[in-house]
């Protein structure tokens, strides 16, 4: 007789049971237990008086610009940031010559509500401005990257006396990581700037596909990482300030310093913290995003799904509970599934790029490539046409998987697909 393992698997507000028998177990892909080092605070204080000395140059009268994240990605800075601007006043820099850029890269403004929630209780004290991709007024050019990728930067950025950075660092499903010179490019450049250097990811020849280096967790070669190292380079900002955030969203680590290094240590915490070594790929591979908002929309679930697939043998079954209330998160992002196979729509990006497109080539690439069976809120029939095969509950999906298994098959849960790398171990 053999024993099943209980487990729940969110999706949306929904929780799923799943009794699986542990014949057919690899293994539950998890994050590695997490040490918190200090409160919040104490791990941000830590951090900045590591990078003392940086402060130190900084004198009264200093333009100081700090960017930040939006409200899209949560980065711990209502804590942060206060933190950060009292150790600036305590160098003689006052509130009036400090600003606060938002980098959106090419997201939409922010409302004064979510100005607050970035800023905290600086909101009304320091002067805050949302990055602007498309005003050519508020842009400066640099040059271009060793690839040819224009760099048309925020001119409050260029013309300040002092940048600092601040951020997250979390896995990119083709920078790499996030964080660190991923603020200046794409997060205060402009929209020609972000669509180059996004369109680096796939090789230069027609039909070429993806490059091999530009994949989630990897710099050395990364052509969208390096891309972005050049363009940051000609900023030079002053220091970063980035923290690591845990599934609770707080702030679990935080790194300080000198841009290419802090984001460097970053990098390997993130890394050791929210990869899951695995010896062998499976057949199935059952993913949550892990509830709302993960998987408030597709293009947000295609993380775990990106992430997933590096557990899944060619041809093997993946299912992916992502909700998606509020549809694919882009109304452009279906239309892209007019091409009927990857090459079509991957040559079509190459003729007008956008990144949703690329988000959808992704989608495809992967439908290719593995069997994906999607619970969701998605109308049926578009996700047949995406590639992928309709379910709304995870036991509908499991009847749907199986007569696509072998008879001993091996499978990975992934209960929180959107924090976990799966890594094979050489």
């Amino acid at each position: 007789m053999y024993h099943n393992r209980m487990l729940e698997l969110k999706c949306g507000d929904n929780s799923y049971p799943l009794q699986f028998a542990l014949e057919h177990l690899l293994s539950v892909l998890s994050p590695r237990p997490i040490q918190r080092q200090g409160t919040p605070v104490e791990l941000i204080e830590r951090a900045l008086d590591s990078c003392a000395v940086s402060l130190a140059s900084f004198a009264s009268g200093d333009r100081v610009v700090i960017v930040t994240s939006d409200v899209t990605r949560p980065t711990g800075s209502e804590v942060y940031l206060p933190l950060l601007v009292s150790r600036l006043n305590s160098v003689g820099i006052k509130d009036r010559d400090i600003e606060i850029l938002i980098a959106l890269g090419i997201h939409r403004k922010q409302t004064p509500a979510e100005h607050k929630r970035i800023v905290g209780e600086l909101y009304g004290r320091i002067k805050v401005t949302d990055h602007d991709c498309d005003d050519p007024g508020e842009l400066v050019y640099l040059g271009d990257t060793m690839r040819g990728v224009p760099v048309e930067v925020n001119r409050r950025v260029t013309e300040a006396d002092r940048v600092i950075l601040t951020g997250a660092v979390t896995f990119h499903y083709f920078a790499g990581f996030g964080g660190g010179r991923k603020s200046i490019l794409p997060g205060v450049s402009s929209r020609k700037s972000c669509m180059a250097s996004h369109f680096s990811l796939l090789n230069p020849e027609e039909g070429g596909g993806r490059h091999p280096k530009a994949v989630t967790g990897s710099l050395d070669g990364n052509p969208v990482h390096e891309a972005m190292l050049e363009a940051c380079a000609m900023v030079a900002p002053d220091f970063i300030l980035n923290t690591v955030l845990g599934p609770d969203k707080h702030i679990i680590a935080a790194f300080a310093g000198e841009w290419r290094d802090a984001h460097l240590c970053g990098c390997r915490f993130y890394n050791d913290t929210f990869s899951a070594p695995i010896d062998e790929k499976g057949d199935l591979v059952v993913v949550s995003c892990g509830g709302f908002p993960k998987d408030i929309n597709l293009i947000q679930a295609h993380k775990s799904m990106e992430y997933a697939s590096r557990a899944l043998k060619p041809g093997g079954v993946m299912i992916l509970l992502a909700e998606c209330r509020d549809g694919y998160g882009n109304a452009t992002f279906f239309n892209w599934f007019g091409h009927e196979t990857c090459a079509e729509l991957e040559s079509a990006l190459r003729k007008r790029y956008e990144i949703n497109g690329q988000t959808a080539w992704s989608v495809k690439e992967k439908a290719e490539r593995f069997r994906i069976v999607l619970v969701s809120k998605l109308p049926a029939e578009e996700v047949r046409t995406m590639g992928m095969i309709p379910a709304t509950t995870l036991d509908e999906a499991l009847q749907l998987a199986l007569p696509m298994l072998p008879d001993r098959y091996q499978a990975y849960l992934i209960p929180e697909g959107g924090t976990v790398l799966p890594v094979m171990q050489t």
